[in-house]
């Protein structure tokens, strides 16, 4: 008898204890959908792709002001900040990326002020999070991941006192570019390597970070000293990380390469266009572009199929479909910022197609996990039967 009123306790008690793992993760997810959302928003209609005029809309003129704070810290330091505090194992430090998905939301509505604040609020409670991370694990890839941290906090805190995208989009972008260089150096700490190679990573990411703190006040030599440094970062990269050998791989480990590789060539040009923007020429869309869709979101799609598991709790059944929506990148980047150059228009269906793409990777990953539920599911329906 009491047994059976245990089962049905625990039955009762089974769907609260659901809800109390969904409802977190529904609000994660809408938070980072409306970032991203508002995010590409803006950057359509900063060129004029969006249709009524945005500026007829109190609110949709905000959104176009702040783009790069929606995607960089709205949308990418988000997700990130989930990442980490899913590694973390504790829930305070899911208080960073709620911080940050709040904050994009302000900016979403039009509330610049509080939007920015909570975004100082995110990026510093990230860097206390990374501080944990560090003292746990003290290695080189921790402390890059925390330098990154400071970055994202600086950037964020220049952002709220109302510094420009000249002071402020270096900070954010080294936030990125250090993740992403502290996430390879950890998957590729077992390799041989040179003594001095790991000496010549922290150089270079040392001259990027010189490089966007003189860039608010000298932007010509800032500019120039960081965009050597992602030109520099992109050949250490090329030549160091593991993506060399595996490329020559199969199946995933192939993948990941391939979009390694190809986020790599776009941080060369990245770093040529943000040397030339600082000697005076058009090159601004390139320099921000090739770096944070051509390199940051090339990262991304490698990523995805062994990240999302781990932060989003769902499994994706991996397929040569994948490779479509990278392909579908780097060819609307390609028209973006190389036809695009020659012509308005094809600057504009460049960045249409930047959209787009984003929307066919999200269709992707959902159809792979879609896939890998119907697959298993069919599975274990046979091993009953």
């Amino acid at each position: 008898m009491n047994a059976e009123r245990s089962r049905a306790a625990g039955r009762h008690r089974a769907p609260a204890h659901g809800t109390t793992r969904i409802i977190p993760r529904v609000l994660f997810g809408a938070l980072v959908g409306v970032s991203l959302a508002g995010g590409v928003a803006g950057g359509l209609w900063r060129l004029g792709v969006a249709v009524p005029d945005p500026l007829l809309f109190t609110r949709t003129g905000q959104v176009l002001l702040v783009h790069a704070a929606l995607m960089i810290c709205g949308f990418l330091g988000t997700v990130i900040g989930i990442e980490r505090a899913v590694a973390v194992r504790h829930r305070a430090a899911f208080l960073a990326p709620l911080a940050s998905g709040l904050g994009a939301l302000c900016l979403v509505l039009g509330q610049q002020a509080p939007g920015a604040w909570l975004g100082v609020a995110a990026a510093l409670l990230f860097l206390a999070v990374n501080a944990v991370v560090v003292r746990r694990q003290p290695a080189a890839h921790t402390f890059l991941l925390l330098v990154g941290a400071g970055a994202w906090a600086t950037g964020c805190l220049l952002f709220a006192l109302g510094q420009g995208g000249p002071a402020v989009f270096p900070w954010w972008f080294a936030f990125l570019i250090l993740t992403i260089a502290a996430e390879r150096l950890e998957m590729t700490r077992l390799m041989r390597r040179r003594p001095a190679a790991q000496l010549m990573l922290h150089a270079v990411l040392v001259l990027l970070l010189a490089g966007a703190a003189v860039s608010g006040t000298a932007q010509r030599a800032g500019g120039l000293a960081y965009g050597a440094a992602l030109v520099l970062l992109a050949a250490w990269l090329a030549r160091f990380d593991v993506a060399r050998r595996t490329v020559f791989a199969h199946g995933l480990s192939r993948y990941m390469a391939i979009c390694l590789l190809g986020g790599y060539a776009w941080l060369a040009v990245a770093g040529a266009a943000w040397m030339a923007m600082a000697l005076g020429w058009g090159t601004r869309d390139v320099a921000l572009h090739a770096l944070g869709l051509g390199f940051v979101f090339s990262m991304m799609m490698g990523h995805a199929p062994v990240v999302l598991p781990s932060i989003a709790r769902i499994k994706l059944q991996f397929g040569a479909f994948f490779y479509l929506p990278l392909a579908a990148l780097h060819l609307s980047l390609f028209v973006r910022l190389v036809l695009g150059s020659f012509s308005q228009a094809l600057q504009a269906a460049g960045a249409s197609f930047n959209a787009a793409t984003i929307g066919f990777f999200a269709a992707t990953v959902a159809g792979a996990a879609a896939a890998w539920r119907l697959q298993h599911g069919a599975a274990r329906a046979g091993k009953l039967g």
